[in-house]
């Protein structure tokens, strides 16, 4: 039975280009450019703009224009299917996980055009600077850390790899990791620490630090899902000294974010239809508390952003009674759906403790969002005013980006 959702996921662009499934997605962080990956074996990379919209009145209403326009087609050269692409915090440096068991980093070559790749008389041009090997075969996904210095990439050999990424494209192996007993999916640092997490076919979490003294150790392993854990997010981390922006440029409700608090979740996907919260209750100990369904079939992928916190009624600045905003979580997965909720840490009460979950709500559900097929990534936008934007990618070799919208 439908049920009156507060938002709508709308589709503003259909991103076309690749000749095999797309696999995944990433948003530069600083420039307007999205890029996705392929079996192909390419990297498309699109720049995108934005422009008010005029009402038959001549203001400008609350929408906009987005325009989606590819700007290149990176031949990576990898020799097989480029599962994962991750952009550096820099924005400038571009990494590619390949079933080559290889990664590729790849950075734009300079010209005349413009500094955010906008304008140019002719395609880009992106250059390989380094190649990394080391992983037996597949390499699955790859992630920066919140600094740019370091790099993680997990393989189906089991294997976890920590790279430092040093000038003029040279990075260091400093650390090989092998807990997981089963293909390892997926790789994600933390937003403020270098705390990495990893996701694999045995279905449990890594989670990873670096002993000062020695070398990097997994300190925690989550488990609790019945089947792959096929991705992860952390909760973002909001500026404390600041309001939550709204998207459009708007200022939302204001809110006391605390790093502690908003940083302090972890969300996994996985083959069992779920999407679990983990909580850490202790510096080094994280709890389920926390189990989301709504799929009817394998969670491919999650993305936890900031987004736009629904209005509580209140007015805005005031403290909300529903206690610390965490932000919008997304999933998708083989039943084609799209699923989005809005999250809270409650205020501390007389019956709250370490392990009480986060209140949640269902805020927009799509369904077919890549008509028959699979949608393998679902992935927000981390840019300043576009936190109601998402990206998706699916077996019908498309890159969609959609907006999410107040419902009519």
């Amino acid at each position: 039975m439908d049920i009156d959702l507060p938002y709508t996921i709308e589709n503003i662009a259909e991103l076309p280009g690749h000749e095999d499934r797309a696999w995944h997605v990433a948003w530069n962080p600083s420039k307007p450019l999205l890029a996705s990956c392929s079996a192909d074996k390419t990297v498309r990379i699109y720049s995108y703009s934005i422009t008010p919209k005029e009402s038959t009145e001549g203001d400008v209403s609350r929408s906009s224009i987005y325009a989606f326009k590819p700007l290149t087609s990176i031949p990576t050269g990898h020799a097989k299917t480029v599962r994962s692409v991750a952009w550096a915090p820099s924005g400038e440096t571009l990494a590619t996980a390949s079933f080559d068991s290889n990664i590729g980093v790849w950075e734009r070559e300079k010209g005349d055009g413009d500094e955010d790749g906008e304008k140019g008389d002719g395609p880009e041009e992106w250059e390989c600077i380094s190649t990394l090997e080391g992983h037996e075969t597949e390499c699955k996904s790859v992630a920066y850390s919140s600094t740019g210095t370091l790099l993680a990439s997990c393989s189906r050999d089991k294997t976890v790899w920590i790279w430092e990424v040093h000038p003029d494209g040279d990075f260091e192996t400093i650390s090989v990791l092998m807990e997981h007993t089963q293909d390892v999916k997926y790789v994600a640092w933390h937003p403020t620490e270098e705390i990495l997490a990893s996701a694999s076919y045995d279905d449990t979490i890594k989670l990873y630090i670096e002993d000062p003294s020695d070398d990097w150790f997994c300190f925690a392993t989550l488990s609790g899902h019945t089947s792959t854990v096929w991705s992860l997010a952390w909760s973002p981390a909001f500026d404390s000294s600041s309001p939550c922006s709204g998207a459009g440029h708007e200022p939302a409700v204001a809110h006391s974010h605390s790093h502690s608090v908003t940083a302090s979740y972890l969300a996994s996907a996985s083959d069992d239809t779920t999407v679990r919260i983990w909580k850490r209750i202790a510096e080094h100990k994280w709890e389920c508390v926390l189990v989301l369904g709504g799929h009817g079939r394998s969670v491919y992928s999650v993305s936890w952003g900031r987004g736009v916190p629904t209005q509580s009624g209140g007015p805005a600045g005031e403290p909300d009674a529903r206690g610390t905003y965490l932000g919008w979580l997304a999933s998708s997965g083989g039943d084609g759906k799209v699923i989005i909720w809005e999250l809270w840490e409650p205020k501390l009460g007389e019956r709250a403790s370490k392990v009480t979950p986060p209140t949640y709500k269902l805020i927009a559900s799509l369904d077919s969002a890549h008509g028959v097929h699979d949608v393998n990534a679902v992935v927000w936008c981390p840019r300043s005013g576009f936190e109601d934007l998402l990206a998706t990618t699916g077996d019908d070799g498309l890159t969609k980006v959609w907006k999410v919208t107040p419902a009519p």
